[in-house]
């Protein structure tokens, strides 16, 4: 197929290219390097530096012998992204061009404006340029398990079958997000529901839960293309952050009670997800949704996995509750289904020791790199 990966750059999307074009599809990425930006202005940039997609690309191909197209460009500027479309034409788009950040989404009025103006109008873009240039195509938006919330009941995928006075009817998932972005992403999901309906589109939507991990099956052998390694409070998820705090010798921050519990996988497992769902589409006038995870861990659970690897490895690791910047429940019931990608044939890759000791041992080699002034910035909710 011809895939479109928009946000190209990111943690997910360049591994996400390199996977695909690995597995014979004609691949094409579009970025603006948005969160390269962000990262400088806020000093919060990645455990190494990374190519820009220039050469990133380049030595892709070197190594690989796969090509991948290259479009620099903001898609939030229409006639960009009607270029894009019009000369590129894909089968399938992959969407990931978005701010991807809870914490920096709540960090002042500036980064929500910015968060709200990025990812809906984006979507929005997206949505008019596949009507106008590929009618039929398919669009995989990454979606967050956050837009669920932690509610008193368990979550289903995407949908829930209401009775209500003797009649019945499925609705989306009532929606309850507990920051800005994750706001965002509930309104992605509304407007290409909206769409779905009124121009027949097809869609799949991924509730993903956070991610971890370095490496993938594309970059095992060559280190030069792994992706960003961010391990600030703001653009670092929480596995990656507490690696890099137990090798720096900075105590795990655990927010308040660290009973917060959420659906993680692994890097390998996105890749594998995206492209399952490409390969298998949505019918046409359909969205449809899966929640993309493997396992499920609370704060606490990750803190005391990592302290005990660390421990292993001659790290002292230290556990430190501080208190917590978040407005969030810090004890609650959670009980995701996530059966759809299983039932595509997704084969996950658990959160072993095994995976934790590799991350740790790859990290070690950057720990003069480490700034411990950006690992946690105290970003309030409040």
């Amino acid at each position: 197929m011809k895939v479109l990966v928009l946000g190209g750059d990111g943690y997910l999307g360049w591994p996400t290219a390199m996977h695909l074009t690995s597995k014979n599809h004609e691949v094409a990425v579009v970025d603006n390097y948005l969160r390269r930006r962000l990262c400088r202005e806020e000093n919060v940039e990645p455990l190494f530096e990374v190519p820009n997609l220039h050469e990133r690309i380049a030595l892709w191909e070197n190594f690989s012998g796969n090509r991948i197209k290259l479009f620099v460009g903001n898609l939030t500027d229409w006639n960009f992204t009607e270029n894009v479309f019009k000369s590129y034409k894909p089968d399938a788009i992959i969407h990931y061009a978005e701010q991807p950040a809870a914490p920096y989404s709540m960090l002042n009025r500036h980064a929500a404006a910015l968060t709200i103006q990025n990812n809906l109008m984006v979507t929005a873009n997206v949505i008019f340029a596949v009507r106008k240039f590929c009618a039929d195509a398919h669009i995989v938006k990454l979606g967050t398990m956050g837009e669920y919330g932690t509610p008193n009941i368990d979550i289903e995928e995407g949908w829930l079958d209401v009775e209500h006075n003797g009649r019945r009817q499925t609705f989306l998932y009532p929606r309850q997000a507990s920051s800005l972005y994750h706001t965002t992403k509930i309104m992605d999901t509304d407007l290409l529901w909206f769409y779905v309906r009124m121009w027949n589109l097809r869609v799949t939507d991924l509730m993903q839960g956070p991610v971890y991990g370095i490496f993938t099956e594309e970059t095992q052998d060559n280190p030069q293309l792994v992706s960003f390694f961010n391990y600030d409070e703001l653009f670092g998820t929480v596995i990656n952050r507490f690696v890099v705090q137990a090798v720096a010798g900075f105590p795990l921050t655990v927010f308040g009670k660290g009973g917060q519990t959420r659906g993680y996988l692994n890097i390998m497992d996105t890749l594998n997800c995206v492209r399952l769902s490409i390969e298998n589409p949505a019918k046409q006038g359909e969205l449809r949704i899966f929640n993309q995870l493997t396992e499920t861990f609370s704060v606490n659970q990750l803190a005391k996995r990592i302290k005990r690897v660390g421990d292993r490895m001659d790290l002292n690791v230290k556990i430190k509750p501080v208190e917590n910047p978040r407005i969030e429940a810090e004890d609650h019931y959670y009980n995701p289904k996530y059966t759809g990608l299983l039932d595509l044939g997704l084969k996950p890759n658990y959160l072993t020791d095994e995976v934790l000791e590799r991350m740790i041992t790859f990290t070690c080699k950057y720990k003069n790199q480490i700034k411990s002034e950006q690992i946690f910035r105290r970003v309030k909710w409040a």
